[in-house]
């Protein structure tokens, strides 16, 4: 069913920058002067201020600053002594990140399903893809909701396996009062611009409560040097920028004011699709959701996506290919058919804007076109 063609009255993008750095420009600027006037641009107190912060923020000992989050989940593995030989357990249904990194590590990756409402990997099905040769399970915080991460730990305790918590999505997101991050081995955080928390570029860290493994993280990201030249294990370059760490110092500010923003934005969503053919984000009673996305489902899912852009409202597909039926892992042997809620999560669901500068009105404009489509 299709709507008949209208005059697009505004504008809604998908994500829009511009108004956030407008309301932060004098603390941003600031920012950036102070690191352009040090010349301290890799390391030094705006980094490790950043670390303290972060730690503190998402109830951990420790944080580490890295070049991206697809180098945070690296440099989890690596620490973790994750390698050739080794498989490692993980969603079907994430951005390739999730995956791709266990394959660059020289481990295998073993694919388990979603649970249907939160998207998230289904702790039920966990225990079953364990073998002799699982070493770590990668549990990703989608869209901005944690997992179960009780019970996914709890397997973990149970067959001696390492925890990460991939919270590229997440920062600030709680499952039964503790922060994503906080609960498994390592978290992983993603800065890239798009994340609640956005670096003006790439940038990413690792939290942990464990002295020595926060120590060997350290050491990975600086070539395995400590001190200067001397190396005790061979590592990689992946620093964050402290130009990167003081904008997201001035933005980690304002982090839960934009997150509970999102909040009120995804409540109103949810309050004007009430009674529609609409299918909302689930919210786990056990969980806070920080909203990194407001994702929808429908079987029109493509059809209404064209309508919305013609109406200028801006959407995204996160994922149109789940990750075991991707072209790069096929010699993994998996096939359409084996992971049906990750398949049918794939095929009809859609993002809409969510981000907090949104208004009141761009809000019913999106949910307005949507109804329209409908008729």
């Amino acid at each position: 069913m299709s709507a008949m063609p209208v005059k697009t009255t505004m504008t809604v993008p998908l994500l829009d920058l511009k108004p956030q750095y407008a309301d932060l420009k004098s603390e941003i600027d600031e920012a950036v002067h102070r690191v352009l006037d040090s010349t301290r641009f890799i390391g030094g107190p705006e980094v490790s201020g950043l670390e303290e912060e972060v730690a503190r923020y998402s109830q951990c000992k420790h944080a580490i600053g890295c070049a991206s989050g697809t180098d945070a989940l690296i440099l989890a593995l690596r620490a973790l002594g994750v390698g050739p030989g080794d498989e490692v357990i993980t969603t079907g249904y994430s951005f390739f990140a999730s995956a791709g990194t266990v394959v660059n590590v020289g481990a295998i990756p073993v694919f388990v399903d979603i649970d249907s409402r939160s998207y998230n990997l289904d702790a039920h099905r966990l225990e079953a893809a364990v073998t002799t040769r699982t070493k770590a399970v990668i549990a990703v915080h989608l869209y901005g909701q944690c997992c179960d991460l009780g019970a996914v730990k709890a397997v973990c305790d149970k067959h001696r396996l390492f925890l990460i918590e991939d919270a590229a999505q997440a920062i600030g997101a709680e499952w039964e009062g503790r922060r994503a991050g906080s609960v498994g081995d390592v978290g992983c955080f993603s800065f890239f611009p798009s994340k609640n928390l956005g670096a003006a570029g790439d940038g990413g860290m690792c939290t942990a409560q464990d002295d020595a493994l926060a120590e060997r993280i350290r050491l990975l990201r600086e070539h395995g040097a400590k001190p200067k030249y001397y190396h005790s294990i061979v590592g990689t370059n992946s620093r964050l920028d402290a130009l990167q760490a003081a904008i997201l110092r001035v933005k980690l500010r304002h982090l839960d004011r934009w997150s509970e923003k999102r909040a009120k934005n995804a409540a109103l969503y949810d309050q004007l699709f009430e009674g529609s053919r609409v299918g909302r984000p689930f919210k786990d009673t056990r969980a806070r959701h920080i909203y990194n996305q407001y994702v929808i489902r429908l079987p029109e899912r493509d059809a209404l996506r064209q309508h919305l852009t013609e109406r200028g409202v801006g959407t995204e597909i996160y994922y149109p290919v789940p990750l075991h039926l991707q072209q790069c892992f096929a010699t993994l042997g998996y096939k359409a058919g084996d992971l049906p809620q990750s398949e049918g999560a794939a095929r009809e669901t859609v993002a809409l804007p969510i981000y907090p500068e949104l208004t009141e009105g761009q809000l019913k404009y999106v949910v307005d076109g949507i109804r329209a489509y409908y008729g």
